[in-house]
């Protein structure tokens, strides 16, 4: 099984990337600053959480790959994430705005030091099975904060609540406000349970990554 999600991976890293390089639009950090009104009032805020489709806190995005925020954002203007707060930002982004505000969260905020090649934390044992099952370091790499492409997300020290909301959401079928469609994401989350999900989102929320959450100078 891992051996086939394997290939599948690579595969979809190759059409990803095909894809990316052609269409590719090249974001200005300066300009990005500009354009972040909308994006500040809940990513903005320590610990801000919002209400849909659960309570959760809203995702660390300062330092996440801008290749990811940008196929993210992409993802809800085409209406493949279901969600639809974000799908109106989207929706009133322009290309280019979407690389210049994924160029300004790529840096902002940026940490100087490298990340161990492995996560100090150990899993649990049961914890370690379910990483192996679902062969996530296959695209998060082995410290879940360098992805084998840019387009994924690095998701060490991610809230967990987020997380889980965020895997449980590509089990999901058939719902015009809530899901997301991933064949490949879909296709592992939905060997788990969702107490399995949890536990896999409060190891990965645990450990050291990049992401975290600059408050802006407005709410200073």
């Amino acid at each position: 099984m891992n051996k086939t999600l394997t290939t599948i991976f690579a595969l979809a890293v190759a059409s990803v990337t095909a894809f990316s390089h052609a269409q590719e639009v090249k974001g200005d950090v300066k300009a990005g600053e500009q354009k972040i009104a909308m994006c500040i009032g809940c990513h903005g805020i320590p610990g801000y959480q919002a209400s849909f489709p659960e309570v959760h806190k809203v995702p660390m995005i300062s330092g996440q790959s801008g290749k990811y925020i940008a196929a993210a954002l992409q993802a809800y203007k085409k209406g493949d994430r279901k969600h639809p707060t974000m799908r109106g930002i989207s929706e009133s982004l322009s290309d280019q705005d979407i690389a210049d505000i994924s160029a300004y969260y790529e840096q902002h905020g940026k940490k100087g030091a490298e990340l161990p090649a492995k996560p100090s934390r150990e899993p649990s044992v049961q914890v370690a099975e379910l990483l192996k099952k679902g062969a996530c370091v296959s695209c998060h790499g082995d410290n879940f904060a360098k992805p084998i492409d840019p387009s994924y997300p690095k998701i060490a020290g991610q809230h967990a609540d987020y997380l889980f909301v965020a895997l449980k959401s590509y089990k999901v079928e058939k719902n015009a406000n809530i899901g997301r469609n991933n064949a490949i994401m879909g296709g592992i989350s939905k060997q788990f349970t969702n107490a399995e999900l949890k536990a896999l989102a409060n190891y990965i929320g645990s450990i050291e990554g990049d992401l975290q959450t600059v408050p802006q100078s407005r709410f200073r």
